[in-house]
């Protein structure tokens, strides 16, 4: 490793443009640190794709990331990590963070003892998720919910159309009638419509999302390892993506909530 390691990029990666939530709080917490953001968007969503696919795609995208030198990889979403964490982490040599639903915070969140999970059908039936049930869900119930569809309206900008609120309105009735007061964002996409779901369940539902947990790990990771930046201006940050959608760009603009210029992979 180089002596001007610190001043590398931390590699951020999703399956789209949902981890643009987790990229924010990086941004935040961590403001002079240079992040290279992709979205492998052609092939989203990952949650109706094998472990296998999954895999497969966040090799591909690990290996770019690797080859522009980053100092250390964000896995920005649920299902990727699910099916390729380990994988990733015994490839290459650098620290990476995954994601992974906030069982364990909305367990202790929980007044009543009901929580519910939106999530991708692929980190619901992960070996990981099963884990996360059995570690922090044993003295709470939870109810899980699969949100078919829900990504691709995000991955279009569509966060308040007619039918993103008619899939959350479907997608949390079951949590709600099984009496949920606690809900968990299981998917990094679904922190942009945090707004419209509290709408829809009421402000007596508390709605919990790891961006930022995410962020303080990936700081407490990088401090550990003597990695942390040494710059003291506001880094840039560059987005790349596949998608093959023409409105790419102002959907990332949109969530970002700055200027971006994307460039194509």
């Amino acid at each position: 490793m180089t002596s001007s390691i610190h001043n590398q990029a931390i590699g951020v990666m999703d399956s789209g443009v949902g981890g643009i939530s987790v990229l924010k709080h990086i941004r935040a917490l961590l403001p002079f640190e240079h992040l290279m953001y992709v979205a492998d968007s052609k092939y989203a969503p990952y949650g109706n794709k094998t472990a296998e696919e999954i895999t497969a795609r966040c090799m591909v995208v690990a290996d770019y990331l690797i080859a522009q030198d980053v100092k250390a990889l964000v896995v920005a979403c649920n299902t990727a990590t699910a099916a390729a964490i380990d994988k990733l982490r015994e490839t290459y040599d650098v620290p990476i963070i995954g994601m992974e639903p906030a069982v364990k915070p909305a367990a202790a969140a929980t007044k009543n003892g009901v929580i519910g999970v939106l999530a991708t059908v692929g980190t619901l039936k992960s070996a990981q998720f099963a884990a996360l049930l059995e570690s922090y869900g044993r003295n709470v119930k939870v109810v899980t919910q699969g949100c078919v569809g829900l990504v691709e309206c995000i991955e279009r900008g569509e966060l308040d159309t007619p039918e993103t609120l008619a899939l959350i309105r479907q997608y949390t009735a079951p949590l709600l009638a099984e009496g949920a007061d606690t809900i968990v964002l299981g998917c990094t996409h679904y922190p942009f419509v945090k707004q419209v779901i509290q709408e829809i369940v009421g402000k007596n539902i508390t709605l919990i999302d790891t961006g930022e947990a995410v962020a303080k790990q990936l700081k407490h990771k990088l401090d550990e390892k003597g990695l942390l930046t040494k710059n003291t201006e506001k880094a840039e940050v560059h987005f790349w993506t596949n998608s093959e959608a023409e409105n790419a760009e102002q959907v990332t603009e949109k969530l970002w909530g700055h200027h971006v210029e994307e460039h194509r992979l």
